[in-house]
């Protein structure tokens, strides 16, 4: 557990190290009462950017070294950014938010061939500037294949052609974080002139153009959601980022950095809050007794614990695969839609299992615990939807199952490289092809404890479910039905990143033990949902039922786990 008392990433580089303490140390110094006053009034993070600024904290961490000017600690490294999703997460998701639709306004402007954009965008974070992507429509969501931002070109000879101004951009863009400062907004827009795929532009706008009329913020937080209007706003050639299908995959390969740090600002949120709780709980006298001397709060609070200790393995072993990249190795391709729709929906899980425990005080508002609550439902909605990415998931499904091919051995990425493939992912197809290495070494490596074999079963049972009573053609048309097959394969990738991750961090078997039993669990909630579905066959049913295993239960495995949470009991308390 992240602990800010304790905290020494002593993993990273000296630089890497103070700016995450000083990071932590900005928070501490501004103290409880204020953040959470902050929230409740809604107060734009402008104090928190001038940290950044201070400290060029988002130049450092969010600039490729190509582009760091001889500064050798810029670099874009998703461990140490990881790292610092989860501190902003802790904190409070309004400043991990600006960070994160910085990322995301980055992500068209390192992946262009536009030199003097990515010049520009360099030099714009050494001042202390925030980015914005300008992708989604009141009326399309972030639908990538529709877009009324359209660019009219300039007439030949014209006064615009003359000026340099090669388009005249007008429309509206809704949903944009940071739209209200950003210094350059990549815009997502299609042609006039030009039907199709090959009429997609991105171009970089800059939010204090006169022509950029901000219309406000469409949520009431401190994050600034904004709507804008671009109203004849002029795009020159050093504002173009990408053209044709390639401003395409430019969308997609975005969304694929950014929806990756997810993961790990949800992680920091159920950490500070299971603090809250646990402190509060067991220090809480009802009916003569501590709260957690009742067998169902201990339940909770065990099953909680588990479960994020399972999104922190699972996420922390993804960076690994993503920092390790290639085009001959795309498997980030599952684990990244992983990352987002599982880890974070983890987060939800948590949260209502320590609201169970905490009841009227999960809303009391000197807690962080409230705000997380009331935020933490957002980050399986945002950059695509959990059934979105689940959709994903799939493609990869008759690949990672029966089709294995061999890898070199991925080890723990913490050094300090520039990922610099981030920017090249080539185009957004070929999910259907990505191969991955065998899954079931890690399951058998670590059969021998209980619940792992026991679910292990279940994720052969899958295979046998694929190949004896396959989804139909039309049971495939069929989102709701496969969406449950998606959530049955979620759980065997997650299971297997965590036994890999387990075994390189040394984790406790005891407490590994006890994550598979909710694995278990899970698995036994979604055959059932399989098994109730409309369109289930009898085999699919029948294989539903035999699918389904009880955990193995073990009352002194439970207790030491127990012992374990209560721990943590005044572990930490932010500074008032």
């Amino acid at each position: 557990m992240f602990n800010p008392a304790t905290y020494d990433p002593k993993q990273f580089d000296a630089e890497t190290r103070r700016l995450l303490r000083a990071t932590i140390e900005w928070f501490e110094g501004r103290g409880k009462r204020q953040l959470l006053a902050d929230d409740a009034d809604a107060v734009w993070t402008a104090e928190f950017l001038d940290f950044v600024a201070k400290e060029k904290l988002f130049a450092t961490f969010l600039t490729p070294a190509a582009y760091a000017d001889g500064d050798e600690n810029r670099r874009w490294d998703a461990a140490r950014n990881a790292a610092l999703s989860e501190i902003f997460g802790f904190y409070g998701l309004a400043y991990w938010y600006a960070e994160q639709v910085t990322i995301l306004g980055l992500g068209p402007i390192w992946q262009s061939d536009n030199e003097e954009a990515k010049k520009r965008a360099a030099a714009d974070l050494a001042e202390g500037q925030v980015m914005a992507f300008g992708l989604s429509e009141r009326e399309h969501g972030a639908d990538i294949y529709n877009t009324d931002l359209v660019l009219t070109p300039s007439a030949p000879g014209s006064d615009d052609a003359e000026a340099g101004i090669l388009f005249r951009a007008n429309g509206e863009k809704y949903y944009i974080g940071n739209g209200n400062v950003a210094s350059m907004v990549s815009v997502f827009s299609r042609r006039a002139d030009v039907e199709g795929a090959d009429g997609y532009v991105w171009f970089a706008a800059d939010s204090r153009h006169e022509n950029y009329r901000l219309l406000g913020n469409v949520v009431h937080q401190q994050m600034y959601v904004s709507t804008f209007r671009l109203e004849n706003y002029p795009v020159r050639a050093q504002d173009i980022l990408h053209t044709g299908p390639e401003a395409f995959s430019a969308a997609l390969n975005t969304v694929n950095v950014g929806k990756f740090n997810l993961c790990h600002g949800g992680i920091g949120m159920v950490e500070h809050s299971f603090y809250e709780a646990i402190t509060h709980a067991n220090n809480r006298i009802l009916y003569g007794n501590p709260v957690t001397e009742f067998p169902h709060v201990r339940t909770n609070f065990v099953d909680a614990y588990a479960r994020i200790v399972a999104m922190k393995l699972f996420s922390d072993r993804a960076v690994d695969y993503f920092r390790s990249a290639s085009l001959e190795d795309r498997r980030y391709l599952l684990f990244n839609p992983m990352t987002k729709s599982k880890v974070t929906s983890e987060g939800e899980t948590v949260m209502t299992l320590l609201l169970d425990v905490l009841a009227a005080k999960g809303f009391e508002k000197n807690t962080y615990f409230a705000e997380v609550a009331r935020l933490i439902n957002t980050l399986p909605r945002l950059e695509g939807t959990v059934h979105v990415n689940v959709g994903q998931i799939l493609k990869f499904m008759p690949n990672y199952l029966f089709n294995p091919k061999e890898y070199p051995e991925i080890g723990t990425r913490r050094d300090a490289a520039d990922d610099e493939f981030f920017w090249r992912q080539g185009p957004a197809r070929g999910a259907g092809k990505v191969q991955f290495a065998d899954w079931t070494p890690a399951y058998a490596k670590h059969a021998d404890i209980p619940n792992v074999g026991r679910f292990f079963e279940q994720a052969q049972a899958l295979r046998t479910l694929l190949t004896t009573a396959a989804p139909s053609g039309d049971q495939q048309k069929d989102l709701d039905f496969m969406l449950t097959i998606g959530h049955l394969f979620s759980l065997v990738v997650y299971g297997q990143l965590i036994l890999e991750q387990a075994a390189i961090t040394g984790l406790d078997r005891d407490l590994l033990d006890q994550i598979f039993d909710f694995q278990i669990r899970d698995f036994n909630t979604y055959a059932t949902t399989l098994y109730g579905k409309p369109s289930a066959t009898p085999d699919q049913q029948g294989w539903a039922a035999s699918a389904l295993r009880p955990p193995v239960a073990d009352r002194a495995r439970f207790d030491r786990v127990w012992a374990e949470v209560a721990s943590y009991d005044g572990a930490y308390e932010m500074r008032p």
